[in-house]
Formats: structure tokens, sequence, C-alpha cells
């Protein structure tokens, strides 16, 4: 059951999930609802949505009677699984809801645009993801410049910051300074921790 809760205050939504689920119904939608007509975004107030879905435990959306597409995507960032709009073939045919009714070019793009938006939620995720990992290439580290013999320190003529990212990290380049190296090394060697004496 899909359930808009325009207006309702917390305890008459907990009075009715709860006669929903007395009486059987186990898959319900509650709906975050403005009931102004058109609403402003000012006043949809999404925060309110994963709110529901932590209170109840059910599925949330949100019943959007704000002009464009823009309140429908976000509310998709904060959990919304289902968003309701008013329809119209034409606004130019009039009727009550005609201003804040979506035509249907309008209605294919917000179908599109909270389909990127939900795809985009993903995880939690830090570091680079397999598909960035080619991109790692682009980053800055230690290169050795010019060719350098086994004993010989590294230099700011001899150790520079370029790309690729395949090196040691930039962050190291003063704490390399100095530092003699092991073994020969060719100009354009990534720099690395076993190269150190």
């Amino acid at each position: 059951m899909i359930v808009s809760t325009g207006m309702a205050t917390l305890a008459e939504l907990d009075e009715t999930v709860r006669t929903l689920r007395d009486g059987g119904c186990n898959d319900i939608v509650l709906l975050k609802c403005t009931s102004t007509y058109p609403a402003s975004p000012q006043n949809s107030n999404l925060r309110t949505i994963p709110h529901l879905r932590e209170l109840f435990g059910c599925e949330v959306g949100l019943s959007d009677h704000t002009h464009g597409i823009g309140v429908g995507i976000a509310a998709v960032a904060f959990g919304a699984t289902v968003i309701e709009k008013h329809f119209t073939l034409s606004r130019a045919d009039g009727g009550v809801d005609s201003t804040f009714s979506m035509e249907p070019h309008e209605m294919a793009a917000l179908v599109t645009e909270t389909e990127r938006a939900w795809q985009a939620l993903g995880v939690v995720q830090y570091g680079p993801t397999g598909a960035e990992k080619p991109s790692l290439r682009f980053r800055r580290s230690l290169y050795i410049a010019a060719d350098i013999k086994a004993g010989e320190p590294l230099t700011p003529e001899n150790l520079r910051v370029i790309r690729p990212g395949f090196g040691l990290e930039p962050k190291y380049y003063e704490t390399l300074l100095g530092r003699r190296v092991n073994r020969d090394l060719a100009m354009g060697t990534a720099m690395a921790w076993e190269y150190l004496g």
C-alpha cells in the first residue's frame, strides 16, 4: 500500500502503519508529502525521508507537487524509492493541477535522472574503484630524472615529481633527498623504497 503522509502527525502515521500491519499489510510505502499546490522546494523537507524509513522500517518515497524534476531527484539521494508526480498530456489544456503537472517529455526526464541518481548512490567507497585504477597514472609521483649509480645520493637533479603515478608519493620527496640508492637506476625509473641503501 502506498500512503501519502501529507499533513499527518507522527502519531497519526504510527497509528496508520500499525493498523496496516495489524490488518496483514506489510508492503508499505510512505510518501513524504507537502500538501501545498504547488509545493516549494523550501517546504519539501526531504530529510524526513530517511527518518520515516528508520522509524517505520518500510519503503519511503515522495509525493512531489513542486515544479520541475530537481526535488524528485534529490529525494532519491535521501532514499526515496517511489516518486509520485501529477501528470498531464499538456499544461495548456488547463485543469486544477495543470500548473505543477508534468508533461510527457518532463516525466521521461524525471525517470532518466532519478535512475541516474539511484545508480550514483552506490556504497561507501574510499580509494580508487576498479574503474578508477587506470586513472592512477595521471597522478604525480617520484621518478629518477637522470641516470644514477649505486651509492650516489638522490638530489633535485636526479629525483623529480612527475607523471605517471607509479612511483612513491610526492610527499616523500624531502625525505628521500640525500639518501643513497643501492643499485644503478636509469632515468625514468619509478622510485621505490627498495632502491634505497
